[in-house]
Protein backbone atom coordinates (compact mmCIF):
# COMPACT_ATOMS: atom_id res chain seq x y z
CA UNK A 1 0.00 0.00 0.00
CA UNK A 2 1.50 3.67 -0.48
CA UNK A 3 0.96 6.64 1.76
CA UNK A 4 -1.85 9.33 1.24
CA UNK A 5 1.39 11.53 0.24
CA UNK A 6 2.40 9.33 -2.24
CA UNK A 7 -0.71 8.49 -3.32
CA UNK A 8 -1.67 12.47 -4.05
CA UNK A 9 1.53 12.55 -5.50
CA UNK A 10 0.72 10.06 -8.17
CA UNK A 11 -3.25 11.22 -8.70
CA UNK A 12 -2.61 15.26 -8.26
CA UNK A 13 -1.91 16.96 -11.73
CA UNK A 14 -2.25 20.53 -11.83
CA UNK A 15 -0.29 23.18 -12.03
CA UNK A 16 2.22 23.16 -9.80
CA UNK A 17 2.13 19.37 -8.46
CA UNK A 18 5.00 17.45 -8.54
CA UNK A 19 3.12 14.59 -11.07
CA UNK A 20 1.76 17.48 -13.21
CA UNK A 21 5.12 19.22 -13.68
CA UNK A 22 6.19 15.78 -14.93
CA UNK A 23 4.01 15.16 -17.26
CA UNK A 24 4.29 18.88 -18.48
CA UNK A 25 8.08 17.80 -19.01
CA UNK A 26 6.80 15.56 -21.98
CA UNK A 27 4.40 16.06 -25.23
CA UNK A 28 1.43 14.67 -24.56
CA UNK A 29 -1.80 14.07 -27.52
CA UNK A 30 -4.69 16.36 -26.98
CA UNK A 31 -6.58 15.58 -29.54
CA UNK A 32 -7.53 13.12 -32.51
CA UNK A 33 -6.56 15.15 -35.34
CA UNK A 34 -9.79 14.10 -36.98
CA UNK A 35 -11.06 16.68 -34.72
CA UNK A 36 -10.08 19.59 -36.51
CA UNK A 37 -10.81 18.21 -40.11
CA UNK A 38 -9.59 21.17 -42.01
CA UNK A 39 -8.42 24.83 -42.12
CA UNK A 40 -10.71 27.11 -40.83
CA UNK A 41 -12.58 24.39 -39.07
CA UNK A 42 -14.64 24.75 -35.52
CA UNK A 43 -12.78 25.58 -32.56
CA UNK A 44 -12.22 22.44 -30.49
CA UNK A 45 -12.36 23.17 -26.42
CA UNK A 46 -9.32 21.08 -24.70
CA UNK A 47 -8.47 20.33 -21.25
CA UNK A 48 -4.97 19.13 -19.39
CA UNK A 49 -4.41 18.31 -15.82
CA UNK A 50 -6.93 20.67 -15.09
CA UNK A 51 -6.50 23.63 -17.61
CA UNK A 52 -8.21 24.73 -20.21
CA UNK A 53 -7.23 25.65 -23.90
CA UNK A 54 -9.04 25.78 -27.18
CA UNK A 55 -7.01 24.12 -30.54
CA UNK A 56 -7.83 25.20 -33.41
CA UNK A 57 -6.97 25.01 -37.21
CA UNK A 58 -6.03 28.13 -39.51
CA UNK A 59 -7.01 28.79 -43.28
CA UNK A 60 -2.96 27.87 -43.99
CA UNK A 61 -3.91 23.74 -42.09
CA UNK A 62 -1.66 25.02 -38.85
CA UNK A 63 -2.82 23.93 -35.60
CA UNK A 64 -2.62 26.43 -32.72
CA UNK A 65 -3.06 25.43 -28.91
CA UNK A 66 -4.33 29.10 -26.95
CA UNK A 67 -5.44 29.41 -23.56
CA UNK A 68 -8.85 29.23 -23.15
CA UNK A 69 -9.11 32.77 -22.96
CA UNK A 70 -9.36 35.49 -24.25
CA UNK A 71 -6.82 38.18 -23.26
CA UNK A 72 -8.40 41.14 -23.35
CA UNK A 73 -11.29 40.01 -20.54
CA UNK A 74 -11.49 36.88 -20.34
CA UNK A 75 -14.16 35.76 -22.35
CA UNK A 76 -13.97 31.85 -24.03
CA UNK A 77 -12.32 32.03 -27.29
CA UNK A 78 -14.10 28.70 -28.04
CA UNK A 79 -16.86 30.90 -29.55
CA UNK A 80 -14.75 32.67 -31.70
CA UNK A 81 -14.96 32.95 -35.55
CA UNK A 82 -11.63 30.94 -37.23
CA UNK A 83 -10.97 33.39 -40.59
CA UNK A 84 -8.01 34.51 -41.86
CA UNK A 85 -5.61 32.89 -40.61
CA UNK A 86 -6.67 33.52 -37.21
CA UNK A 87 -9.16 33.15 -34.43
CA UNK A 88 -11.14 36.11 -33.61
CA UNK A 89 -12.87 36.59 -30.26
CA UNK A 90 -16.33 37.56 -30.86
CA UNK A 91 -16.22 39.82 -27.69
CA UNK A 92 -14.31 42.87 -29.12
CA UNK A 93 -12.86 41.61 -32.53
CA UNK A 94 -9.82 40.79 -30.55
CA UNK A 95 -7.37 38.39 -33.13
CA UNK A 96 -4.72 35.99 -32.87
CA UNK A 97 -2.59 33.39 -34.77
CA UNK A 98 -1.31 30.44 -33.96
CA UNK A 99 1.61 31.81 -32.06
CA UNK A 100 -0.60 33.57 -29.84
CA UNK A 101 0.30 37.21 -31.50
CA UNK A 102 -2.44 39.80 -31.88
CA UNK A 103 -3.13 40.26 -35.46
CA UNK A 104 -5.69 42.34 -34.84
CA UNK A 105 -7.47 44.79 -31.73
CA UNK A 106 -10.55 46.61 -34.15
CA UNK A 107 -11.69 47.90 -31.01
CA UNK A 108 -8.74 50.38 -30.23
CA UNK A 109 -7.87 53.64 -32.80
CA UNK A 110 -6.04 53.12 -35.88
CA UNK A 111 -2.83 54.41 -34.72
CA UNK A 112 -2.37 52.51 -31.92
CA UNK A 113 0.54 49.51 -31.47
CA UNK A 114 -1.27 48.09 -28.11
CA UNK A 115 -1.75 44.88 -30.27
CA UNK A 116 2.21 44.44 -29.86
CA UNK A 117 2.09 44.40 -26.30
CA UNK A 118 -0.97 41.70 -26.30
CA UNK A 119 -0.15 37.97 -26.29
CA UNK A 120 -2.57 35.31 -26.05
CA UNK A 121 -0.86 31.90 -24.49
CA UNK A 122 0.27 29.78 -27.04
CA UNK A 123 1.87 26.46 -26.70
CA UNK A 124 3.62 24.24 -29.37
CA UNK A 125 1.62 21.32 -31.07
CA UNK A 126 2.72 18.52 -33.80
CA UNK A 127 0.37 16.27 -35.52
CA UNK A 128 2.06 12.85 -35.29
CA UNK A 129 0.42 9.26 -35.80
CA UNK A 130 -3.30 10.51 -36.08
CA UNK A 131 -2.71 12.55 -33.04
CA UNK A 132 -2.46 16.32 -32.17
CA UNK A 133 0.11 16.21 -29.49
CA UNK A 134 0.90 19.43 -27.05
CA UNK A 135 3.82 20.54 -24.74
CA UNK A 136 3.60 22.71 -21.58
CA UNK A 137 6.32 23.09 -20.48
CA UNK A 138 9.34 25.29 -20.29
CA UNK A 139 9.62 26.49 -23.66
CA UNK A 140 13.54 26.10 -23.13
CA UNK A 141 12.72 22.54 -22.23
CA UNK A 142 11.05 21.64 -24.88
CA UNK A 143 12.03 17.57 -26.08
CA UNK A 144 12.21 15.80 -29.39
CA UNK A 145 8.59 14.23 -30.21
CA UNK A 146 8.90 10.52 -29.07
CA UNK A 147 9.67 7.95 -31.63
CA UNK A 148 6.94 5.68 -31.50
CA UNK A 149 6.59 3.06 -34.50
CA UNK A 150 2.89 4.06 -35.22
CA UNK A 151 4.09 8.05 -35.48
CA UNK A 152 6.12 6.74 -38.67
CA UNK A 153 3.46 4.33 -40.91
CA UNK A 154 1.55 5.16 -43.56
CA UNK A 155 -2.20 6.40 -42.49
CA UNK A 156 -3.26 3.05 -44.16
CA UNK A 157 -1.20 1.01 -41.36
CA UNK A 158 -2.66 2.57 -38.53
CA UNK A 159 -5.82 2.91 -36.19
CA UNK A 160 -6.66 5.61 -33.50
CA UNK A 161 -9.39 6.26 -31.44
CA UNK A 162 -10.23 7.77 -28.12
CA UNK A 163 -12.40 7.17 -25.17
CA UNK A 164 -13.36 9.11 -21.79
CA UNK A 165 -12.53 7.13 -18.89
CA UNK A 166 -14.55 8.78 -15.92
CA UNK A 167 -11.76 8.04 -13.00
CA UNK A 168 -8.32 9.29 -12.02
CA UNK A 169 -5.62 8.63 -14.83
CA UNK A 170 -2.89 6.32 -12.13
CA UNK A 171 -5.55 3.79 -11.73
CA UNK A 172 -6.59 3.43 -15.52
CA UNK A 173 -3.25 3.24 -16.51
CA UNK A 174 -2.59 0.82 -13.58
CA UNK A 175 -5.24 -1.61 -15.02
CA UNK A 176 -3.15 -1.39 -18.41
CA UNK A 177 -0.16 -2.52 -17.27
CA UNK A 178 -1.51 -5.21 -14.48
CA UNK A 179 -1.68 -8.42 -17.06
CA UNK A 180 -2.77 -11.18 -14.57
CA UNK A 181 -6.56 -9.78 -14.59
CA UNK A 182 -6.92 -11.03 -18.52
CA UNK A 183 -7.57 -14.59 -16.88
CA UNK A 184 -10.66 -13.34 -15.10
CA UNK A 185 -11.95 -9.69 -15.94
CA UNK A 186 -11.51 -10.72 -19.58
CA UNK A 187 -12.45 -14.48 -20.07
CA UNK A 188 -15.69 -16.09 -21.15
CA UNK A 189 -17.11 -18.30 -18.62
CA UNK A 190 -16.18 -21.80 -20.60
CA UNK A 191 -13.03 -22.34 -22.10
CA UNK A 192 -12.32 -25.61 -24.05
CA UNK A 193 -10.57 -27.15 -27.04
CA UNK A 194 -12.18 -25.38 -29.14
CA UNK A 195 -11.07 -21.64 -27.98
CA UNK A 196 -7.87 -20.33 -29.21
CA UNK A 197 -4.98 -21.54 -26.82
CA UNK A 198 -3.64 -18.30 -25.64
CA UNK A 199 -7.44 -17.95 -24.17
CA UNK A 200 -6.91 -21.69 -22.40
CA UNK A 201 -3.66 -20.96 -21.42
CA UNK A 202 -4.91 -18.10 -19.89
CA UNK A 203 -7.67 -19.48 -18.30
CA UNK A 204 -6.21 -22.88 -16.92
CA UNK A 205 -3.03 -20.12 -15.33
CA UNK A 206 -4.33 -17.09 -13.41
CA UNK A 207 -1.01 -16.64 -11.47
CA UNK A 208 1.22 -15.90 -14.11
CA UNK A 209 4.97 -15.53 -13.21
CA UNK A 210 6.14 -11.79 -13.49
CA UNK A 211 9.77 -10.25 -14.59
CA UNK A 212 10.36 -6.84 -14.75
CA UNK A 213 13.16 -5.04 -16.96
CA UNK A 214 13.93 -1.40 -16.74
CA UNK A 215 15.07 0.78 -19.77
CA UNK A 216 15.84 4.03 -20.38
CA UNK A 217 12.11 5.21 -21.40
CA UNK A 218 10.36 2.67 -19.03
CA UNK A 219 10.37 -1.17 -18.61
CA UNK A 220 9.36 -4.15 -19.81
CA UNK A 221 6.59 -6.50 -17.84
CA UNK A 222 6.84 -10.05 -18.86
CA UNK A 223 3.80 -12.19 -17.23
CA UNK A 224 4.73 -16.27 -18.10
CA UNK A 225 1.67 -18.29 -18.13
CA UNK A 226 2.00 -22.49 -18.27
CA UNK A 227 0.52 -24.46 -21.84
CA UNK A 228 0.00 -27.62 -22.73
CA UNK A 229 3.97 -28.58 -22.79
CA UNK A 230 6.80 -27.76 -21.23
CA UNK A 231 6.77 -24.56 -22.99
CA UNK A 232 5.79 -21.04 -21.42
CA UNK A 233 3.24 -18.28 -22.56
CA UNK A 234 4.92 -15.14 -22.55
CA UNK A 235 2.66 -11.85 -22.82
CA UNK A 236 4.50 -8.86 -23.34
CA UNK A 237 3.88 -5.22 -21.80
CA UNK A 238 5.75 -2.08 -22.48
CA UNK A 239 5.92 1.08 -19.71
CA UNK A 240 7.24 4.08 -21.46
CA UNK A 241 6.97 7.08 -19.51
CA UNK A 242 5.14 8.98 -18.64
CA UNK A 243 1.92 8.05 -19.49
CA UNK A 244 2.05 5.22 -22.13
CA UNK A 245 1.54 1.59 -22.58
CA UNK A 246 2.03 -1.14 -25.06
CA UNK A 247 -0.46 -3.91 -24.83
CA UNK A 248 0.58 -7.68 -24.79
CA UNK A 249 -0.63 -10.37 -26.59
CA UNK A 250 0.28 -10.11 -30.08
CA UNK A 251 2.10 -12.64 -31.98
CA UNK A 252 3.90 -11.79 -35.20
CA UNK A 253 2.74 -10.31 -37.81
CA UNK A 254 -0.63 -9.44 -35.87
CA UNK A 255 -2.02 -5.64 -35.11
CA UNK A 256 -0.04 -4.26 -32.54
CA UNK A 257 -1.85 -2.05 -29.35
CA UNK A 258 -1.11 0.78 -27.07
CA UNK A 259 -2.84 3.33 -25.85
CA UNK A 260 -1.87 6.99 -23.89
CA UNK A 261 -3.84 8.63 -21.01
CA UNK A 262 -4.16 12.43 -20.15
CA UNK A 263 -5.51 13.38 -17.30
CA UNK A 264 -8.43 16.09 -18.20
CA UNK A 265 -8.65 16.71 -14.38
CA UNK A 266 -8.06 14.53 -11.39
CA UNK A 267 -11.44 12.60 -11.58
CA UNK A 268 -11.36 11.74 -15.91
CA UNK A 269 -8.86 11.14 -18.15
CA UNK A 270 -9.02 10.57 -22.09
CA UNK A 271 -7.64 7.19 -23.36
CA UNK A 272 -5.99 7.30 -26.63
CA UNK A 273 -5.71 4.27 -28.21
CA UNK A 274 -3.87 3.42 -31.39
CA UNK A 275 -3.37 -0.37 -33.31
CA UNK A 276 -1.24 -0.10 -36.02
CA UNK A 277 0.49 -3.10 -38.52
CA UNK A 278 3.92 -2.83 -39.31
CA UNK A 279 3.66 -5.28 -41.94
CA UNK A 280 0.95 -4.50 -44.17
CA UNK A 281 -2.26 -1.96 -44.15
CA UNK A 282 -5.19 -2.17 -41.71
CA UNK A 283 -8.40 -4.00 -43.45
CA UNK A 284 -11.67 -2.05 -43.68
CA UNK A 285 -13.52 -4.66 -41.97
CA UNK A 286 -10.99 -3.99 -38.94
CA UNK A 287 -11.30 -0.29 -38.94
CA UNK A 288 -15.39 -1.22 -38.62
CA UNK A 289 -14.74 -3.79 -35.69
CA UNK A 290 -12.82 -1.30 -34.00
CA UNK A 291 -14.96 1.95 -34.47
CA UNK A 292 -17.63 -0.70 -33.00
CA UNK A 293 -15.76 -1.13 -29.75
CA UNK A 294 -12.88 -3.99 -30.33
CA UNK A 295 -9.58 -4.89 -28.42
CA UNK A 296 -8.75 -1.74 -26.66
CA UNK A 297 -11.40 0.56 -28.72
CA UNK A 298 -14.35 1.40 -27.01
CA UNK A 299 -17.63 1.91 -28.95
CA UNK A 300 -18.44 5.80 -27.78
CA UNK A 301 -21.13 8.58 -28.94
CA UNK A 302 -20.28 11.95 -30.32
CA UNK A 303 -18.42 13.15 -27.41
CA UNK A 304 -16.62 10.45 -27.08
CA UNK A 305 -18.13 8.60 -23.80
CA UNK A 306 -18.37 4.88 -24.13
CA UNK A 307 -22.25 3.84 -24.80
CA UNK A 308 -21.51 1.31 -21.61
CA UNK A 309 -21.19 3.80 -18.62
CA UNK A 310 -21.17 4.70 -14.92
CA UNK A 311 -24.68 6.51 -15.85
CA UNK A 312 -26.27 3.14 -17.20
CA UNK A 313 -23.77 0.34 -15.19
CA UNK A 314 -22.76 -0.38 -18.33
CA UNK A 315 -25.21 -2.26 -19.83
CA UNK A 316 -24.49 -5.04 -17.59
CA UNK A 317 -26.33 -8.40 -18.67
CA UNK A 318 -26.07 -10.36 -15.56
CA UNK A 319 -27.87 -13.11 -17.07
CA UNK A 320 -24.75 -13.66 -19.74
CA UNK A 321 -22.77 -12.88 -16.51
CA UNK A 322 -24.08 -16.25 -15.58
CA UNK A 323 -24.01 -18.21 -18.45
CA UNK A 324 -21.02 -17.07 -20.93
CA UNK A 325 -19.20 -14.03 -19.83
CA UNK A 326 -17.60 -13.32 -16.80
CA UNK A 327 -18.25 -10.03 -16.11
CA UNK A 328 -21.98 -9.75 -18.05
CA UNK A 329 -20.19 -6.32 -19.71
CA UNK A 330 -19.61 -6.00 -23.84
CA UNK A 331 -16.17 -5.28 -24.86
CA UNK A 332 -12.87 -5.62 -23.52
CA UNK A 333 -12.27 -1.71 -23.11
CA UNK A 334 -15.29 -1.45 -21.61
CA UNK A 335 -14.82 -4.16 -19.28
CA UNK A 336 -11.48 -2.06 -18.16
CA UNK A 337 -13.36 0.97 -17.87
CA UNK A 338 -16.22 -0.39 -15.64
CA UNK A 339 -14.05 -2.18 -13.19
CA UNK A 340 -11.57 0.84 -12.91
CA UNK A 341 -14.54 3.41 -12.67
CA UNK A 342 -15.63 1.18 -9.66
CA UNK A 343 -12.39 1.74 -7.79
CA UNK A 344 -13.59 5.00 -7.41
CA UNK A 345 -12.80 8.15 -9.10
CA UNK A 346 -9.71 8.72 -7.26
CA UNK A 347 -8.40 5.23 -5.69
CA UNK A 348 -7.31 5.63 -2.37
CA UNK A 349 -4.06 2.88 -2.10
CA UNK A 350 -3.62 3.47 1.45
CA UNK A 351 -6.57 0.61 1.86
CA UNK A 352 -5.07 -2.21 -0.67
CA UNK A 353 -3.20 -5.54 -0.62
CA UNK A 354 -0.86 -6.33 -3.26
CA UNK A 355 -0.12 -9.31 -4.50
CA UNK A 356 2.50 -11.70 -6.34
CA UNK A 357 1.19 -10.85 -9.74
CA UNK A 358 0.92 -6.81 -8.66
CA UNK A 359 5.18 -6.72 -9.54
CA UNK A 360 4.24 -4.12 -12.70
CA UNK A 361 1.79 -2.20 -10.46
CA UNK A 362 5.10 -1.54 -7.55
CA UNK A 363 7.17 -1.03 -10.38
CA UNK A 364 5.24 1.71 -12.10
CA UNK A 365 4.79 3.47 -8.51
CA UNK A 366 8.45 3.38 -7.85
CA UNK A 367 9.73 5.10 -10.80
CA UNK A 368 6.83 7.67 -11.04
CA UNK A 369 7.34 9.15 -7.98
CA UNK A 370 11.11 9.07 -8.39
CA UNK A 371 10.92 10.95 -11.34
CA UNK A 372 7.94 13.42 -9.55
CA UNK A 373 10.56 13.88 -6.93
CA UNK A 374 13.93 14.20 -8.93
CA UNK A 375 12.30 16.80 -10.84
CA UNK A 376 11.15 18.88 -7.49
CA UNK A 377 14.73 18.81 -7.02
CA UNK A 378 16.18 19.79 -10.12
CA UNK A 379 16.79 17.17 -11.91
CA UNK A 380 15.18 16.65 -15.18
CA UNK A 381 13.33 13.42 -16.65
CA UNK A 382 16.16 11.78 -18.93
CA UNK A 383 13.47 10.13 -20.81
CA UNK A 384 12.31 12.90 -22.63
CA UNK A 385 15.44 14.16 -24.09
CA UNK A 386 15.91 10.66 -25.70
CA UNK A 387 12.91 9.98 -28.07
CA UNK A 388 14.83 7.06 -29.85
CA UNK A 389 14.24 4.92 -26.77
CA UNK A 390 10.38 4.65 -27.51
CA UNK A 391 11.00 2.10 -30.69
CA UNK A 392 9.75 -0.49 -28.69
CA UNK A 393 7.32 -3.18 -29.26
CA UNK A 394 5.20 -5.10 -27.28
CA UNK A 395 3.37 -8.59 -27.65
CA UNK A 396 3.52 -12.25 -26.97
CA UNK A 397 5.52 -15.12 -27.39
CA UNK A 398 5.49 -18.88 -26.75
CA UNK A 399 9.00 -20.46 -25.78
CA UNK A 400 10.85 -23.15 -24.07
CA UNK A 401 11.17 -22.56 -19.82
CA UNK A 402 14.82 -22.15 -20.06
CA UNK A 403 14.74 -19.14 -22.55
CA UNK A 404 15.32 -15.91 -20.38
CA UNK A 405 12.95 -13.19 -20.80
CA UNK A 406 16.06 -10.59 -21.88
CA UNK A 407 16.49 -13.04 -24.70
CA UNK A 408 12.89 -12.67 -25.79
CA UNK A 409 12.91 -8.75 -24.81
CA UNK A 410 15.80 -8.44 -27.18
CA UNK A 411 13.97 -10.68 -30.15
CA UNK A 412 10.61 -9.79 -29.59
CA UNK A 413 10.55 -6.27 -27.95
CA UNK A 414 12.79 -3.80 -30.03
CA UNK A 415 12.23 -3.18 -33.71
CA UNK A 416 15.11 -3.27 -35.61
Amino acid sequence: MLSAHDNETLTQTSHDTPMGDLLRRFWMPVLLAQELPGPDCDPVRVQVCGEEFVAFRDTAGRIGLLDARCPHRGAELFWGRNEEHGLRCVYHGWKFDITGACLDLPSEPAESNFKEKVRAGAYPVREYGGLVWAYFGPAELTPPLPKFEFGHLPAEQLFVSKKLQECNWAQSLEGAIDTAHFSFLHMPKEVDDRSPQTVRWMKNDGSPRFTVIPHEAGFVVGGARSTDSDDLYWRITQFLVPNHSLAPGSMSQDNMNGQTWVPIDDRHCWIYCYTWNPWRPITDTERAQMAGGFGIHSEVDSLWRPIRNRDNDYLIDRAAQRTTSFTGVKGISEQDSYIQDSQGAIYDRTKEHLGTTDIAIIEWRKLMLKLARDLREGDEPPQAANPEAYWVRSGGAVAPSSTPFADLVATRARIG
